[in-house]
């Protein structure tokens, strides 16, 4: 996909604006962005002493943690349906 064809949107993470540009869909990038959001808030509601960077970080870090255990999980779930057509 070349440059020109890729989608460009402004979103709203955590109070500030950002330009997004990518491959997905408008409404896939500002999900993205609106469930980055919904993190941060999160977890600034338990840890209201982090700035804003600390906080970036600590999302990233819950975010990884979350998508390994999919991962995981994932392949566990196709593990299971491999083993029952063998």
């Amino acid at each position: 996909m070349s440059q020109e064809d890729k989608q460009r949107i402004t979103v709203e993470i955590y109070n500030r604006k950002y330009h997004i540009v990518g491959e997905e869909s408008e409404r896939h990038m500002q999900l993205v962005a609106d469930l980055v959001d919904q993190k941060m808030n999160e977890i600034h509601e338990v840890n209201k002493q982090l700035d804003t960077s600390s906080l970036a970080v600590l999302t990233a870090v819950n975010t990884m943690n979350d998508y390994l255990k999919l991962k995981e999980d994932y392949a566990t779930l196709l593990g299971s349906i491999k083993k029952k057509e063998d």
